[in-house]
């Protein structure tokens, strides 16, 4: 736990929050600044700030819990189908540095945007830019 990040204060029970569900290693609740109803935080109950800093094992909980609770929101709340994403990392818009993921219920005609939006301006790639990156990719792979 980080004594000073917010997720791992809700985790302790020392900052209320909305939870919708809780097992022994990931914590979900609604986020205090929704950007639809039913917009759910997932986190894992241990600190860790990036993705990549996730053990194995505990990836697989976060993303099974994801899993189990989508559809539930979108039940809970009548939506038509939701945006699932993680903001890994500050310079891709990540405000607290705990690994959190986002389910934010998408309604027909709410004025939302598919994912793509985030990325702003799309970079004009070669063939062999694309070739290349794939390449370092998969040996960074290791």
């Amino acid at each position: 736990m980080s004594e000073d990040c917010i997720f791992c204060q809700i985790v302790d029970g020392e900052i209320p929050a909305r939870t919708v569900y809780e097992d022994e290693s990931v914590t979900a609740f609604l986020d205090a600044n929704p950007l639809s109803a039913g917009h759910t935080l997932v986190i894992p109950r241990d600190h860790h700030a990036r993705l990549a800093d996730l053990p194995a094992d505990l990836a697989a909980d976060l993303f099974g819990a994801i899993h189990r609770l989508g559809p539930a929101i979108e039940s809970a709340v009548d939506a038509d189908a939701a945006n699932v994403g993680f903001n890994d990392g500050e310079a891709a818009g990540q405000e607290v540095p705990h690994v959190h993921g986002h389910i934010v219920p998408r309604f027909e005609g709410d004025g939302g945007a598919p994912i793509h939006a985030v990325g702003g301006d799309r970079p004009d790639l070669s063939d062999e830019e694309l070739d290349g990156i794939a390449e370092d990719v998969a040996s960074n792979l290791g």
